[in-house]
């Protein structure tokens, strides 16, 4: 190779923090700087690893040089130069907190930069950026928008149920399914898609209110996937479903529930259940019912920046669109599991 690489000092960093690092890295030459110490770590050889990332044997011992000095941090573009401050323990358990309950601090949610200002201004905490969204992934921390639910819960009932179905998941005799109903839309939902820079997307859409209404149930512990389409919805139409459902479904266990939510024809005294037993959620309690998690993979997928110019053509992309969720039955298991939330 022509000169002997300065090996690694792995005291500075050991493999889970070099991985955390290298999600959190601002930039794509930071991620190359910790992937090939990465690549060190494993074993790979000093020729290997340079030829991988199309870089000189010297660009490489600096590479090491810096890690040597300065940890992952010496890694980073716009980290500062010698050792890198940590957050210590004390520090740590604090900083949690403040993330956990913001209103502590006047604050109603934060942002990693947003956090890092606070510690720099408020607290008087010179730690680098890097170091604090690499600490937020260390402590299990994550970037989420939350789900908007309603005031009007009922924590205490809430927890009734789930503590119910706890107990109806163990009995080998019962399945549980989840029902719900959902609008479709003629007009696009626009999402975010690739484009030259300087170029606006554009979506057409015509401004008439073309809909269909599907009705589906699912058994999450099967994956089972069924659903009608209606032009509207109410009691009558209900029954409709409830009639095709026990026709059509080849029900495995001698009872089974439909669990679904308070809408008024579900309630409906003159039903005709058939092989069906009602379990209402709790009010206000979407979340709870795991086939909303089908129809917003199903819009996303399926009805994003798409346009209806009439309702056989909505109706043509949705019969694909229910084909499609019938047909992913593994995936479909995975998305309604109800252990995400018992």
């Amino acid at each position: 190779m022509g000169r002997n690489l300065l090996e690694p000092i792995w005291e500075n960093s050991s493999l889970s923090e070099l991985d955390v690092a290298i999600k959190c890295a601002p930039t794509q030459r930071s991620h190359n700087r910790l992937l090939a110490m990465k690549f060190l770590y494993l074993g790979v050889t000093h020729e290997i690893t340079h030829k991988t990332f199309s870089i000189t044997s010297r660009t490489l011992f600096n590479w090491i040089k810096r890690f040597n000095e300065s940890g992952v941090d010496g890694l980073i573009e716009g980290s500062r130069t010698g050792c890198p401050r940590k957050i210590s323990k004390e520090q740590g358990d604090k900083y949690a907190s403040l993330i956990e309950e913001p209103e502590l601090v006047g604050e109603t949610h934060w942002t990693a930069k947003k956090f890092h200002g606070y510690l720099r201004d408020e607290l008087n905490h010179e730690v680098v950026y890097s170091t604090v969204v690499r600490w937020l992934h260390e402590n299990n921390f994550r970037l989420i928008v939350p789900q908007s639910l309603p005031l009007e819960q009922n924590e205490e009932k809430r927890e009734a149920f789930v503590e119910e179905l706890k107990d109806l998941l163990e009995d080998p005799d019962i399945d549980v399914w989840y029902l719900d109903e959902t609008g479709i839309e003629g007009d696009p939902r626009p999402r975010r898609h690739w484009e030259k820079v300087g170029k606006k997307g554009k979506v057409p859409y015509k401004g008439e209110h073309i809909r269909m209404n599907v009705a589906g149930m699912i058994c999450p512990r099967t994956g089972q996937f069924y659903a009608l389409e209606f032009t509207h919805m109410d009691s009558s139409i209900f029954q409709v479903l409830l009639d095709h459902a026990n026709k059509d479904l080849k029900l495995e266990r001698k009872r089974n529930l439909i669990i679904c939510d308070n809408a008024s024809w579900h309630k409906k005294k003159t039903l005709d259940w058939g092989n069906f037993e009602l379990k209402l959620l709790p009010p206000y309690s979407p979340d709870l019912n795991p086939i909303e998690r089908l129809w917003m993979i199903l819009k996303a997928q399926w009805f994003a920046d798409f346009i209806a110019k009439d309702r056989s053509k909505l109706i043509e992309r949705l019969d694909k669109a229910l084909m499609w969720l019938i047909n992913r039955t593994i995936k479909n298991k995975k998305t309604c599991s109800i252990q995400t939330y018992i």
